[in-house]
C-alpha cells in the first residue's frame, strides 16, 4: 500500500475551517473516485495551523495514474480557492507502507 498526504499551512482559523469543509465537502471523495482506497482528513495539532488530507492507494501504479490523470485538475481546483495568496502552503508527502497493526 502507498500513503500519500498534502498537509496545508493556514494562516488562520477561519481559512482552515474553510479548507476542512472543502475537503470533506467533495474534494476527497474525487480523489477516492481518481484511485485512492481510503481517505481521512486530520486538523493537525499546535501550531502552525495545519490539516492534512491522508489518502491510501492499493499500488505505486495508482497513485502515478492519479498523478498523473487527476491531480492536475484537483490541485488547480484547491489553488484556486486557496492559492498562495491566501497565504496557504502546501506539503506533500508520499511512502510505502511497510506495517499496520491494530484492529
Amino acid at each position: 500500500m502507498i500513503l500519500y498526504a498534502v498537509i496545508a499551512t493556514l494562516p488562520d482559523e477561519a481559512l482552515r475551517e474553510r479548507y476542512a469543509a472543502w475537503l470533506v465537502g467533495g474534494h476527497v471523495q474525487q480523489v477516492c473516485a481518481g484511485g485512492a482506497s481510503r481517505a481521512s482528513v486530520v486538523k493537525l495539532d499546535g501550531q502552525p495551523l495545519r490539516v492534512m488530507a491522508r489518502y491510501e492507494f492499493a499500488t505505486r501504479g495508482g497513485l502515478e495514474r492519479y498523478l498523473a490523470e487527476h491531480a492536475p485538475r484537483l490541485r488547480a481546483e484547491g489553488l484556486a480557492l486557496f492559492g498562495p495568496e491566501t497565504g496557504v502552503t502546501f506539503e506533500r508527502l508520499t511512502g510505502e507502507v511497510v506495517g499496520e497493526f491494530g484492529s
